[in-house]
């Protein structure tokens, strides 16, 4: 099926399918375009007939370039791919490889064909280069990420081995992954740490013992300069079932892991989802609890060391924001779900909704839950020169990306 093209003078839209082949990008937080200013775009794809899936580099037309890394579909490739993220100079391309339990993240030099892998889970490399930082996916999806399910024999460590998970360091040149901050390092440092010892024993009490709250360190992300990341601490996606009150806080650090601060607190009843960090490399941009109201959310803003929180609009999505790298006042965000897939543009100075761009929805007003190849999140992300943005969306049984232009917003 194709993508049809809106008649928007101001909003042209770019389809960029690939025949036979379900795409995605890596993720809103990292920049599919090669950073040598060629064009190119790094995504994956999946043979549906086959269950495998591949890393594919795209011409600015869409034509493959190459492919590599064959590998067997996991549930997390219908969200984020294989995680394929560019090294700083365009030399290298990183990929997850191997399941859950067991991952790998490779390094190819795209000019050679040589491959370095070594154990561990990377949502891209710093925008600096290696080493990177690694964060299991495998107790994400063990916690029920994937499918709303609760499968702790899934999980690669234990989650009550607090010590022997969290954050590792991943090295290339030698091979290696090293752990370097420990849940149970954050969870002793934690601002709120009695309070969360009290859920533990309750829930250890309620479910038995070995039991208690699904704590873990996931979701590393970097600001542009890679002089900070921020990472999550909580359980994310608790199931209902287990009767654990939803728990997300969001730190921040240096690239040495020093320097821990507390950005926001998304727990115990407070809700926000989807923060990433703003091209100023000291704010981050998400979905966070209302003053007023803090079980309802609002885009909003707060500095790396939690200083500063205030709301950009009323925009209630929970959609993935950034800004663009040339304008300041310019949001992107999304919304997905049936019957309500779009990308938007806000004007951060108003709050209000400048442009709407619908996408086009193959499976209309029904979407399986979990990770599926029926449903796709948009994650909408801005080019280099912020002059595109690129989503993924789902037009038919492949889903396929989208190039779009931003709107101009006066000075």
């Amino acid at each position: 099926m194709d993508i049809p093209t809106p008649t928007l003078p101001d909003i042209p839209i770019r389809p960029f399918p690939v025949p036979g082949r379900w795409c995605v990008h890596g993720y809103y937080t990292l920049c599919p375009y090669a950073p040598d200013g060629s064009g190119r775009i790094v995504v994956a794809g999946a043979d549906l007939d086959r269950s495998v899936a591949e890393v594919l580099v795209l011409d600015g037309d869409g034509a493959i370039l190459d492919r590599f890394g064959e590998a067997p579909v996991t549930p997390s490739f219908w969200h984020t791919g294989l995680w394929q993220s560019w090294s700083p100079d365009g030399r290298f391309i990183y990929y997850q490889a191997g399941p859950l339990m067991t991952p790998r993240v490779v390094r190819r030099e795209l000019a050679s064909g040589r491959e370095v892998a070594v154990d561990g889970d990377l949502e891209g490399i710093p925008p600096t280069g290696e080493p990177g930082l690694s964060a299991s996916h495998g107790l994400l999806y063990a916690a029920g990420y994937g499918d709303g399910r609760y499968q702790p024999d899934q999980a690669p460590v234990p989650f009550r081995a607090r010590d022997r998970h969290g954050i590792s360091r991943l090295t290339f040149d030698p091979p290696g992954e090293a752990l370097t901050l420990t849940t149970a390092d954050v969870l002793a440092r934690h601002p709120d740490r009695e309070r969360l010892l009290v859920a533990d024993r309750e829930v250890a009490a309620r479910l038995g013992p070995g039991e208690g709250l699904t704590l873990m360190l996931y979701c590393v992300r970097w600001n542009r300069q890679g002089t900070r990341l921020l990472f999550y601490f909580g359980n994310h996606c608790v199931v209902r079932e287990r009767g654990e009150p939803r728990l997300a806080y969001v730190f921040t650090a240096d690239r040495d892991l020093g320097d821990l601060r507390l950005a926001l607190d998304l727990g115990f009843g407070r809700r926000g989802v989807h923060w990433g960090w703003q091209p100023d490399g000291e704010h981050l941009i998400g979905y966070g609890p209302r003053p007023d109201d803090p079980a309802r959310i609002g885009l909003a803003e707060v500095r790396y060391d939690g200083s500063g929180y205030r709301m950009l609009s009323d925009h209630a999505t929970g959609g993935h924001p950034s800004v663009s790298p040339r304008d300041r006042n310019l949001i992107v965000t999304d919304a997905g779900g049936p019957a309500r897939d779009r990308v938007e543009f806000i004007d951060r100075r108003t709050g209000e909704v400048v442009r709407r761009v619908p996408l086009p929805k193959f499976a209309g007003d029904r979407e399986p839950p979990g990770r599926n190849p029926q449903r796709v999140c948009h994650h909408p992300v801005f080019g280099p020169a912020g002059d595109r943005v690129l989503c993924n969306s789902l037009p038919g049984r492949h889903a396929a990306l989208v190039e779009i232009t931003p709107p101009e917003i006066a000075p």
